[in-house]
């Protein structure tokens, strides 16, 4: 039987933690150019070459103008949410714990592995043994998906051939 006051939180090497994955990350790229460059010379001859000859007077001009007008615009947008339960594998001097999981889901023929890792200060677990993924320090997270879906998802052989042969 469980004692009343025992605390579950995570603190040595084989406990479990379960880390509250809530990773939005967002990008937003953009840039603008708006070059322009107008050169305009000029120059006229008065047609004397010294005493002696008189050319009557020429003289000539160029122009010239460039203009480069661009804009770029990205914009990436990825949100993960999930719970995954991990296991605490060593203890630092510090008593930081570096944690390890993975979750592998098998739905429909599709697979899909997650690998967590991190380390984890144990003042930040919560009452109920649970921590927020940004609290996680080196916090590193791996998908793998294969299955039934994997080649409608890739380029096949040909594709791939082509992709470094001609890849515009």
């Amino acid at each position: 039987m469980k004692n009343l006051y025992t605390d579950d939180v995570a603190r040595n090497i084989g406990d479990i933690l379960t880390i509250i994955i809530t990773e939005d990350s967002k990008v937003d790229n953009k840039a603008k150019r708006d070059l322009k460059k107008d050169v305009d010379k000029s120059i006229t001859f008065d047609g004397k070459l010294g005493n002696f000859t008189d050319l009557g007077e020429f003289g000539t001009s160029a122009s010239s103008t460039n203009e480069l007008k661009s804009k770029a615009d990205y914009k990436d947008e990825r949100k993960f949410v999930d719970r995954i339960t991990v296991v605490v594998v060593d203890i630092q001097p510090n008593s930081n714990l570096v944690v390890m999981g993975t979750r592998l889901r098998k739905i429909a023929g599709d697979i899909q592995n997650i690998e967590i890792s991190g380390i984890v200060r144990p003042s930040d677990i919560t009452f109920d043994n649970t921590i927020k993924s940004e609290q996680v320090a080196n916090f590193q997270i791996v998908t793998k998906n294969s299955g039934i879906a994997d080649p409608y998802t890739k380029p096949g052989f040909l594709g791939r051939i082509l992709d470094v042969i001609w890849p515009f």
